[in-house]
């Protein structure tokens, strides 16, 4: 099942901006370590359809390792950021459950699971891409930016079976904070675990970690292409 009784955030611990029309599909969309759904809101908003609602849930704060223990807006906790580091497994599979309960949200108020995008940028596009591969729904599409499977090790075993989700992986070709390499070996992973026609893998030239117009451009075409009015 997707929702149990680990502690589940509130959807009022998200920003969420209404289409202009009936609403007949959702992107939840994660934010990056030490953001908040705030910080992608106008981004989003310029490549809003009509018909589809954006939520952007915010992150709880939480000592990240990697920052010295520091308390931030963090999905879970990083050890490091390199392929091999450890993992914070229980924080994954725990943010990965509060993301499947937002899912479920949506789908009671009358938004079908093939009717959500989820997505994210770095640590929240990490997250997208675990919650969606490891969903009992098979969702209309997975956006992940500048980021990298977690617990890739557990996969395939930990697949729930949907081969056939779209994804769309976008990265700068000089993003220091998550090097294009990891991008790439996580592209190559997907490959495995989805049907390969399904993986869009695209770089960006001059990007650093962040996002660009050409990027949300994608992201746009992605959307429009998988959460199409009906």
């Amino acid at each position: 099942m997707c929702g149990n009784n680990m502690s589940v955030p509130l959807l009022t611990d998200a920003v969420t901006v209404s289409g202009k029309e009936k609403e007949t599909a959702a992107v939840i969309f994660l934010h990056g370590l030490g953001d908040t759904g705030h910080g992608w809101v106008d981004t989003l908003t310029e490549i809003q359809l009509p018909h589809v609602k954006f939520i952007c849930p915010h992150a709880p704060a939480i000592p990240v390792t990697v920052n010295m223990k520091a308390m931030m807006p963090a999905w879970f906790d990083l050890m490091g950021i390199d392929p091999e580091s450890p993992e914070d497994e229980n924080g994954i599979k725990l943010a990965a459950e509060n993301i499947k309960a937002i899912i479920e949200h949506e789908v009671k108020n009358g938004i079908p699971p093939h009717r959500i995008v989820l997505g994210g940028f770095s640590q929240g596009g990490a997250l997208s891409l675990y919650t969606a591969l490891t969903c009992q729904h098979q969702l209309a599409g997975v956006v992940a930016l500048s980021c990298w499977l977690p617990l890739h090790k557990s996969f395939p075993s930990a697949l729930s079976g949907h081969k056939n989700v779209p994804i769309l992986q976008c990265h700068g070709e000089i993003d220091m904070m998550i090097p294009l390499q990891f991008g790439a070996m996580t592209a190559k992973k997907l490959e495995s675990l989805v049907s390969p026609q399904m993986l869009t893998f695209k770089t960006f030239p001059r990007l650093p970690h962040s996002s660009c117009p050409q990027e949300m451009a994608a992201v746009k075409e992605f959307i429009e292409k998988y959460l199409p009015r009906i």
